[in-house]
C-alpha cells in the first residue's frame, strides 16, 4: 500500500499492519511523540477520510490502495 503524508508530499510503500510511526521514519517525515501510548496526543494525525488518529497507536489499514496523512505542526511538541 501506498502512504502519503502531507504536507510534504512524500510518498512511501508500507505493509498492512506496519506501525505509522515506522513508516514515517522510512520516509523521512518527523511525527512528534510523547507517552508513546497515545494518551498525550502529540502523535495526533489526520488520515484524508477526517478521522484524527493516533500514529504512535495506529497502524496501516487493510482495506485501502492507498492511505494519505496529513501531519499537523503542533509548536508545543
Amino acid at each position: 500500500m501506498q502512504v502519503h503524508f502531507l504536507p510534504d508530499d512524500v510518498k512511501i510503500d508500507a505493509e498492512i499492519g506496519e506501525s505509522l510511526l515506522d513508516v514515517a521514519d522510512r520516509a523521512g517525515v518527523f511525527i512528534p511523540t510523547g507517552c508513546l501510548m497515545g494518551s498525550c496526543h502529540a502523535c495526533t494525525v489526520e488520515v484524508k477520510d477526517g478521522d484524527i488518529i493516533r500514529a504512535c497507536i495506529s497502524s496501516v489499514p487493510a482495506g485501502r490502495e492507498k492511505l494519505t496523512i496529513n501531519v499537523f505542526s503542533d509548536p508545543t511538541w
